[in-house]
């Protein structure tokens, strides 16, 4: 007889239905699997065979041919392991073929009969629910993430005979019931307190927070780059459990959950600047796996010493930071990978690190030429995309010994949630996220129209600054976020002062150095700013007019 079970294979972070059919012939004794499978769906033969062994059962005296349905499609993975097993044994009148009906399987298959966790388990209970199964069985340390996919049964099995005692009905499995997860903030203790200086700085990451805006830091080393970024998800709203589904479903089919059942904070990711571009965008030749840019999908991404990744792994990242998502195309595939993160880019201003330190008694030793391609990795359209640009100075030393007068993530994190449920009633619901940064141009203009000053000041600074129309845009969804974070109704023409401020790095780059005239505005004491105002661009470059990048 033929036999047919359901199961499902991971495409991205999604699974598609793969109908696993077992037939048993005369001829001579053997195992064949059929359907484009990899060379781990091939080995599943002989895990099957030892697990059989283990439990004391013998391998049918017959020709055995697995096929893996839809056979257009290369199969790939472990999951493959316990439905080819239930298959053979119905095909074999081991267990009834009744008792399969409406359940799907996934599982790999130790050699002693036992079950070891696989990718994707959220996933392929997601598929079987829409397949109209009723139940699934997976590996027992994966029913808890299956579990929280509500409307079917999720049966955790430590070991193969555990699964043939429950369809023969002699010892059925419990079903999983998935646990309430708590959401909230991760207790990292990383706070904003311990950040002494950066007025500006601590500005900047609050307004990245409140928007939802890309940002970069620029600066020598022992700045605080590195110690601004990595507080910034601790001023972030929880997660809401929608978007906890999502990042779950993308750390499950990365072989990340562990021991989890939902991803319960919102995710950091820090790659080194030597990960390749499939590593950090996500791809691969005949299965996909997700990028780091995918793992920080409703988080951080952090990329510490961006002038060190080579330049085509940056470019790579202009589309889908701006899109929200990656775009994965082959020669035998197309899928798409979520990616609505907020990515923090951290640099130094030369490869030492000391451009333009020289008054403060540090020397840098790169040449002119070396100091400008090191910056020049960084393209004008991948800086154009980035809305806030902030180029840091050291802070003295006397600063550093004084107690912080900032405010704490969460004084600062009430201030976020409030700016972002404005936004949420300001825009349109539906598949976008109600973010400032991730308007349309059609929604800039209807939430972001300014008054006759504020317009005045934008289109003379905008023009002097050289900003194109992408960076015009962003420009005044900052504006729009600095309001917001200030309770404002109406973007002032202080906000567009500040918006406009932070365009540092891009016309630093663009303009090999040289003095911006654009003023920081004063900065209301919402942010826990005591300073009147704030000094003008460059002012480290006036002070050393031979200074170059």
């Amino acid at each position: 007889m033929i036999a047919r079970i359901t199961a499902g294979a991971l495409w991205g972070i999604e699974a598609y239905r793969v109908d696993v059919e077992v037939s048993l012939t005369q001829g001579l004794p053997n195992l064949f699997v059929i359907g484009l499978p990899d060379g781990a769906v091939r080995e599943a033969r002989m895990r099957i065979e030892a697990s059989r062994r283990s439990l004391g059962l013998q391998m049918p005296n017959k020709r055995v041919t697995f096929s893996l349905a839809p056979c257009d499609r290369r199969k790939s993975g472990c999951s493959f392991d316990l439905p080819m097993a239930v298959g053979l044994l119905v095909a074999n009148e081991e267990i009834e073929a009744a008792s399969t009906e409406g359940v799907a399987f996934a599982g790999e298959l130790a050699l002693n009969g036992e079950l070891r966790p696989i990718r994707g388990a959220l996933a392929q209970a997601q598929l079987a629910k829409e397949e109209g199964c009723h139940s699934i069985v997976v590996p027992r340390d994966n029913a808890g993430e299956a579990a929280v996919i509500p409307g079917i049964n999720v049966h955790g099995a430590a070991d193969l005979g555990k699964v043939i005692a429950h369809l023969g009905g002699s010892e059925p499995l419990a079903v999983t019931i998935s646990q309430t997860p708590k959401l909230g903030h991760q207790a990292d203790g990383l706070d904003l307190l311990d950040v002494r200086g950066q007025t500006v700085a601590r500005r900047a990451l609050e307004l990245a927070a409140g928007g939802g805006h890309h940002l970069i830091y620029l600066g020598p080393p022992g700045t605080g780059k590195s110690m601004l970024a990595r507080r910034l998800p601790g001023i972030l709203p929880p997660l809401s459990l929608e978007e906890s589904l999502e990042i779950t479903q993308i750390y499950s089919a990365a072989g990340l959950l562990g021991d989890r059942a939902l991803v319960e904070h919102r995710p950091f990711r820090a790659p080194h600047h030597t990960a390749t571009e499939a590593a950090l965008i996500g791809g691969g030749h005949h299965t996909v796996r997700v990028g780091e840019l995918s793992l920080a999908h409703k988080g951080v991404l952090f990329l510490d010493e961006a002038a060190e990744y080579p330049r085509s792994v940056l470019e790579a990242l202009r589309e889908p930071i701006e899109n929200g998502e990656v775009d994965i195309c082959r020669a035998e595939h197309r899928v798409k990978l979520p990616a609505r993160s907020q990515m923090v880019l951290a640099l130094n201003p030369c490869p030492c690190g000391f451009r333009g330190q020289e008054a403060r008694g540090r020397t840098c030793t790169c040449p002119p030429a070396a100091a400008e391609r090191y910056l020049r990795r960084l393209s004008g359209p991948l800086l154009d995309r980035i809305d806030l640009q902030l180029e840091l100075d050291p802070v003295p030393l006397k600063e550093l010994h004084r107690d912080s007068d900032g405010e704490p993530s969460m004084v600062v994190r009430e201030r976020v949630i409030a700016a972002r449920k404005r936004q949420t009633t300001r825009l349109p619901r539906g598949h976008r996220p109600r973010l400032n940064a991730w308007m349309t141009p059609r929604e800039t203009r209807e939430h972001c129209s300014l008054e006759t000053e504020s317009r005045r000041i934008l289109e003379r600074e905008s023009e002097r600054a050289g900003l194109s129309a992408r960076g015009l845009d962003r420009v005044l969804r900052v504006s729009r976020t600095a309001a917001d974070m200030d309770g404002a109704s109406k973007i002032r023409g202080r906000d567009v002062l500040e918006a406009l401020s932070y365009r540092t790095v891009e016309q630093l780059l663009r303009q090999g150095g040289e003095a911006c005239s654009i003023r920081r505005p004063s900065l209301s004491k919402t942010g826990n700013q005591k300073t009147s105002s704030l000094p003008r661009f460059g002012h480290r470059a006036k002070q050393h007019p031979n200074r170059r990048l």
